[in-house]
């Protein structure tokens, strides 16, 4: 029998992932608001572009079969972002991307629960690489990333209406991150 949606979650040390769900829309809608945690995602958003963002993740669950997780701290239940597998149309390739709240930066969060989403897209999805859209000065991402293992590919290009965004497009085969998690 097929994995419901609802019934999906993955588990870290200290997280939860787990599809989007209506109750986390107000802590989603208070990260999007934040001008800091929005610097790199398109700016801060009022609630009602927050929720048009919102719907898309969680349609894109129902439509593709993956999207962004909501991440949750095991210990609380309290939604810190959003990270995971993403896919529009016209992007530069399937990405695992991250956006945690601003009060849990700088705690290993983004890396944790990426590392989630990408053995999940990989065994999971049955995707052959991953990529990580970042601007270039966004640098906690790009510490991020290199954590992952990814490296910079170099200037990539977003499909409309970012197609005047800066981006680096970071990735690494399943192969590479396979015979690294092997290290690890």
């Amino acid at each position: 029998m097929a994995l419901q949606i609802d019934e999906l979650r993955l588990e870290t040390e200290r997280l939860i992932l787990r599809p989007l769900r209506l109750e986390d829309f107000d802590a989603y809608a208070a990260g999007a608001a934040d001008a800091e945690f929005g610097r790199f995602l398109g700016g801060a958003q009022p609630r009602s572009i927050a929720w048009r963002g919102f719907m898309t993740m969680a349609g894109a669950w129902h439509l593709q079969g993956f999207s962004m997780f909501s991440v949750l701290l095991k210990e609380t239940g309290e939604w810190i972002g959003r990270v995971g597998p993403w896919q529009p149309d016209g992007w530069p390739g399937s990405e695992v991307g991250w956006g945690i709240v601003r009060r849990h930066w700088r705690k290993g969060y983004a890396t944790e629960a990426a590392t989630a989403s990408i053995d999940w897209a990989f065994d999971a999805l049955g995707w052959t690489e991953v990529i990580h859209t970042i601007a270039p000065e966004n640098q906690a991402s790009c510490i991020v990333a290199l954590k992952l293992g990814s490296r910079n590919r170099g200037p990539g290009r977003l499909p409309a209406p970012y197609e005047d965004v800066a981006v680096d497009v970071w990735g690494q085969t399943r192969e590479e991150w396979l015979a690294r998690r092997d290290l690890s």
